[in-house]
């Protein structure tokens, strides 16, 4: 995510940070660099002018003249104008009144509504234990009712039917009283997509609106289409009450235009971003964390967040206290660690959120060596015995011919697989004999409020 602006203002920034002193030409050239970095991300240019004259402002200003680190200080400004020109905090949904809480869901075609409705309900249930029933009032296209009823399906929602014969407002209404009689706390409805130039249809989404009174109206974009998405969503917040932004496909969005320009265009918080297809790929939108993964300053909370919500803690415990006892680390263990960090979106995912690291991710995302050698490492370990995963050392070269076969792969990668378990192991050992795991897990622990959750391997 915003892998080129990262780049871009990555350089910009690289030349003044290690500046002893700063000078009004010197912040001066660095801010046109920011400028172009910002203009080439896609960013509209009235937040780029706001941007770049608010952190001009500031670091003319004693605050950076007089510190002691100017390079470090000017950094620090730029990264707290990047997140005030996205907002201050994330907003949450106001989901505080009598149930079901409505929540509309406007867009352009295409724009991911339907997945991101299921996206959100499944959000809801999973993580504020919300009871979330869905219904489609797009009744242009009938493969709209049809995909919501499946995705309810998948993310486990309810589902109100409705026929493309009947009227939108007439389905909203049906829908909220089958919410009433089922107790359900949250409705979700998807609507059609939609321009912003087509009166009639704007006309619909309005009356619908006025209606249903949603407690929360709620813009999807496409993250990719740039600036582009600050303008639409300038145009249905001059028709709609919006409440609040979510940015879909934010993962293949590199230049991270959009994100930076909604809140500065339609004065609106970016709720949630999509990053990636399936169901769970929703993330509450934070701007401090955007800013700091932006100047590549990582997402430590974030990483720390999905650990705790996607790693088996009972697992990473028993694996814990199997070390300390001695025991060793077999091959098992090492598929349980590769999976765990697949459950948090694999390597890719995790280096994107480490400071420094984003150069990596990117390479890692061009060429998927990662994510495939991982898949490949897992039919390798699964096409062996129970005996053998307990003692790799056993594997001979008639073992090695039988699980290559297995698992579609050569020899030459069964041995690859058995050196890099073998070093893991050495680690793991190290680690052990010196305290090391047990120093890891309390500064994890500093940085959770527990963290004993947290595997080994990503320790």
């Amino acid at each position: 995510m915003f892998d080129s602006l990262t780049d871009r203002l990555g350089g910009a920034l690289k030349s003044i940070t290690g500046q002893a002193k700063l000078t009004e030409e010197n912040i001066k050239d660095t801010m046109r660099e920011v400028r172009m970095a910002l203009l080439e991300a896609d960013v509209a240019l009235p937040a780029v002018k706001a941007f770049t004259d608010r952190v001009k402002e500031r670091a003319i200003g004693s605050e950076v003249m007089t510190s002691l680190n100017p390079g470090q200080a000017f950094l620090k400004i730029v990264n707290d104008e990047l997140r005030d020109v996205m907002g201050e905090a994330n907003e949450g949904l106001n989901l505080a009144v009598q149930p079901p809480a409505i929540i509309l869901m406007a867009g352009l075609q295409g724009a991911g509504k339907t997945t991101t409705a299921a996206k959100l309900a499944r959000f809801l249930k999973e993580r504020d234990k919300k009871k979330v029933m869905m219904v489609s009032v797009d009744v242009y296209r009938p493969a709209a009712i049809k995909q919501l009823e499946t995705l309810s399906t998948e993310v486990g929602s309810l589902f109100f039917p409705s026929d493309i014969s009947q009227k939108p407002i007439d389905i909203a209404k049906a829908a909220i009283q089958a919410a009433k009689t089922q107790f359900a706390d949250v409705l979700i409805v998807d609507t059609a997509g939609r321009l912003a130039i087509d009166e009639e249809m704007m006309g619909e989404i309005k009356d619908l609106h006025s209606a249903i009174s949603p407690q929360e109206t709620l813009f999807i974009v496409d993250a990719m289409t740039g600036q582009d998405a600050a303008n639409t969503a300038k145009a249905f917040n001059d028709a709609l009450p919006l409440t609040g932004v979510i940015l879909t496909k934010a993962d293949g969005d590199a230049r991270g235009g959009a994100a930076l320009s909604v809140r500065h265009v339609t004065g609106k918080p970016i709720k949630f971003m999509g990053m990636g297809e399936k169901t769970e790929a929703l993330e509450p939108f934070h701007p401090d964390r955007v800013a700091s993964r932006i100047l590549d300053l990582g997402d430590i909370m974030t990483l720390v967040e999905d650990a705790e919500r996607k790693i088996d803690k009972k697992k990473a415990d028993k694996l814990t206290q199997k070390l300390k006892a001695g025991k060793g680390f077999d091959l098992e263990d090492f598929r349980d660690q590769l999976r765990q960090m697949n459950n948090m979106g694999g390597i890719t995912s995790m280096l994107d959120k480490l400071p420094g690291m984003s150069g990596m991710a990117n390479m890692a995302k061009q060429t998927d060596a990662a994510e495939g050698q991982f898949k490949q490492m897992d039919s390798i370990i699964c096409s062996m015995t129970p005996m053998e995963r307990h003692f790799p050392d056993k594997i001979n070269g008639s073992r090695k011919k039988r699980i290559a076969r297995g698992s579609g792969t050569q020899i030459q990668d069964i041995n690859r697989l058995l050196k890099q378990h073998k070093q893991m192991q050495k680690m793991m050992k190290k680690m052990t004999a010196k305290g090391g795991m047990k120093k890891m897990m309390r500064a994890m622990g500093g940085m959770t409020g527990g963290g004993g959750g947290m595997p080994p391997m990503m320790r």
